[in-house]
């Protein structure tokens, strides 16, 4: 739920990228910070395991305009891929308005992507959260690898695409798809607001 800063005029929405280890979450968090103007951002913050961590940082978007007089922020966050700090994920996905799951789309990660998947309903259906009421984009990463690594968008769409949500391709490395699926989230997160304004 959007946290609301009626003194500030300003609300900030919570959005985590969510998917299994190694599959780009890290570097589109790290692509858009090192693009979004410093005024706007956030210092990105790094919770660090010994294996993997959790990134955050906040930026102001500018040209998502207002609604009902105040401006909105984004929280971005991204959870462990490795299943063994699931406490984390859950921690980190408590509150979330929206979800970015990303898809190592190389064909041998699929049972991988499947199992982190199956995990992100189970840690929502845990905070009372049906998946199906909650604003979800699939970013398919690392499409820029040769055709006979990886499974094809309309492939991946097949198996995890049950509800019809935006779903892109993706090279996160290069910066590919990543501001098109923040975009993407951002604008679904933004119409259930305006839909709902704040009121005091």
């Amino acid at each position: 739920m959007p946290l609301v800063n009626f003194t500030a005029r300003e609300i900030t929405c919570k959005l985590v990228y969510y998917g299994p280890g190694r599959c780009g979450k890290t570097t589109n968090l790290q692509y858009i910070h090192g693009r979004v103007p410093e005024a706007r951002r956030g210092r990105m913050v790094s919770l660090a395991t010994q294996s993997d961590r959790t990134l955050f940082f906040d930026f102001l978007p500018i040209e998502l305009g207002v609604i009902s007089g105040f401006t909105t922020r984004f929280q971005l966050y991204t959870v462990p891929g490795q299943v063994y700090y699931n406490a984390t994920r859950r921690l980190v996905l408590q509150g979330a308005d929206g979800v970015v799951f990303v898809v190592d789309s190389q064909a041998r990660r699929f049972d991988e992507n499947l199992d982190s998947f199956q995990n992100l309903q189970e840690n929502l259906l845990e905070q009372g959260v049906d998946i199906r009421q909650l604003p979800v984009v699939l970013q398919y990463n690392k499409q820029d690898l040769p055709p006979d690594l990886i499974l094809s968008a309309s492939e991946l769409d097949e198996a995890f695409n049950f509800r019809s949500v935006p779903s892109l391709p993706a090279d996160a490395l290069h910066g590919t798809g990543v501001f098109e699926t923040l975009k993407a989230l951002s604008t679904v997160v933004l119409q259930r607001l305006a839909a709902r304004p704040p009121t005091l």
